[in-house]
């Protein structure tokens, strides 16, 4: 029978340990992660998201239960060993490992939504008996049930998109990581916006994340309840929604929906009917146009609204051509 309380220790750098632990209960229309850290809300905020990108690689989603974490003090600056605990911590206190499957760990990642953990902070002294993440330990949570790496399950494509700033900016990107998703027989279908992750995004963002490509799978046909997804941009510094038919076109690659350009995919464009596959135009045409001629390279795949095609600068495309780009003005995804 699984616990519902379960504690996990971990060791620090300057010796000290703190102690995690979870505690699940059922989640009565309750957020699915609750963490809590003494006189540290950002550390709050960060053990949630690593737990929550930690998930992404789990085969199966089951929201009926949350998971209250703490930490017994607060970690010192800069300390992130504690992060593997925690996702042990949550894992254990939902089935998925046995209690007693780490006693004492410490590993830190920047890419828990692929499974790899990439070290830990402490030195040979103190490890001892404890479970450290990295090439020299665990290098990822596959492992701990004897499983293949989970980021060979991970499909990851980017789009390029120009910043809103135009002339005096540069390209941003947009990347997409995309899990396959397994239905458990019995479970409630999970709502499509509940899969897909944006870490380091304001609340707004996340958002429109969640909802633009929600809406642009509904489009997509069979596209829905199928996957994990995590979303990351290049820079959080950017205005405007031109951004969204990059995410949508980066999703779309990350999922085989879309040729692979020889180079680069470039775009910029928006809508308010991704659900019907529409593609909006967006401000900006000339700034845009100036920084596309400056950036396009060889095999480099541009795409803007259709209705930018009246006011492109004269020789606009002609001179993309010579530089060994292409471009297309396009009114709905799906048919590019």
């Amino acid at each position: 029978m699984t616990p519902d309380t379960v504690q996990c220790r971990c060791p620090l750098a300057d010796g000290s340990s703190l102690t995690l632990t979870a505690t699940r209960r059922p989640r009565m229309n309750r957020a699915d992660v609750k963490c809590s850290v003494p006189d540290d809300a950002r550390q709050a905020e960060r053990m949630q998201q690593v737990l929550r990108l930690a998930r992404l690689t789990e085969a199966s989603f089951d929201s009926r239960d949350q998971v209250v974490l703490s930490m017994d003090r607060r970690p010192p600056e800069g300390e992130r060993g504690w992060e593997l605990a925690a996702v042990l911590a949550d894992r254990m206190v939902r089935g998925l490992l046995r209690a007693d499957a780490a006693a004492a760990a410490n590993g830190w990642s920047d890419v828990w939504e692929r499974g790899c953990i990439d070290g830990h902070t402490l030195g040979a002294a103190l490890a001892g008996s404890v479970l450290l993440g990295g090439p020299d330990g665990l290098p990822h949570l596959g492992l701990l049930s004897g499983h293949a790496d989970p980021s060979a399950a991970v499909s990851s494509a980017r789009a390029w998109f120009p910043l809103h700033s135009g002339a005096e900016g540069g390209m941003g990107w947009v990347e997409v990581s995309v899990h396959p998703l397994a239905r458990v027989s019995g479970e409630d279908a999970v709502e499509e916006e509940q899969t897909i992750a944006a870490p380091d995004q304001d609340a707004a963002r996340q958002l429109a994340v969640r909802q633009v490509l929600s809406s642009a799978r509904h489009f997509d046909g069979r596209a829905l309840g199928r996957w994990r997804s995590v979303v990351r941009f290049s820079t959080g510094e950017f205005a405007g929604r031109s951004w969204e038919l990059a995410l949508v076109m980066a999703d779309r690659l990350a999922r085989g929906r879309e040729f692979v350009p020889r180079g680069r995919l470039i775009a910029s464009g928006c809508s308010s009917a991704w659900h019907a596959g529409r593609v909006d135009t967006v401000e900006g045409v000339n700034p845009k146009c100036a920084l596309l001629l400056r950036e396009a390279g060889p095999g480099d795949r541009i795409l803007l609204p259709r209705a930018w095609q009246e006011q492109l600068p004269d020789g606009f495309a002609e001179q993309l051509r010579m530089q060994g780009a292409s471009i297309a003005c396009v009114e709905r995804i799906g048919i590019i």
